[in-house]
């Protein structure tokens, strides 16, 4: 059985990989996979696959299927909207520099899924209120055309303060 803390530590680290050097220690790392490669974007993730043993991201073909990346509150931060707009913002970041990783962006993700915690202790207000912060943020980093999208409520995610968990999938052909 995982501990708590480490499930969390590695959370974190996940969610602040795109403060991680770009270039420092080898990362981003690729590690060969059948029909594609498992995308390690920074130390953070690294730890997350060393120790949860799940992909940051894994390439398929021409598709890169982001693993879900957690926006919520870290200790005693705020838990509302403003405050949860900005850590959807660190998500996002997150999830950029696993597209950079792979030579896309935003524009190429052709799917989204987002698992939402309407009345989890990770934010105050109401799910009109959660949804409209989280996608201020999403806004900032995703223009039109839009990709596919499902929204689903649930009871809980992994981390326990996380207020939704995002998914993706990108068409990220082979540049050769």
């Amino acid at each position: 059985m995982l501990k708590p803390a480490l499930i969390a530590a590695a959370l974190l680290a996940m969610a602040s990989v795109a403060q991680a050097q770009p270039a420092a220690g080898g990362y981003p790392k690729l590690i060969p996979a059948p029909g594609g490669e498992v995308v390690i974007p920074g130390p953070g993730s690294q730890q997350a696959y060393d120790e949860l043993k799940y992909a940051p991201a894994r390439r398929a073909g021409d598709y890169l299927y982001i693993s879900g990346v957690i926006a919520g509150p870290r200790g005693a931060a705020e838990r509302d909207g403003p405050a949860f707009t900005e850590q959807t913002r660190r998500a996002f970041r997150s999830i950029e520099a696993i597209l950079k990783a792979e030579g896309v962006g935003f524009a190429d993700v052709v799917m989204i899924n987002t698992f939402h915690v309407w009345d989890g202790p990770g934010f105050k207000g109401t799910r009109d209120e959660q949804f409209a912060a989280f996608a201020k943020a999403k806004d900032e980093f995703m223009a039109a055309p839009h990709p596919a999208w499902t929204a689903v409520g649930t009871t809980g995610l992994l981390a326990d303060d996380g207020v939704v968990e995002i998914q993706m999938i990108a068409y990220a052909p082979r540049k050769r």
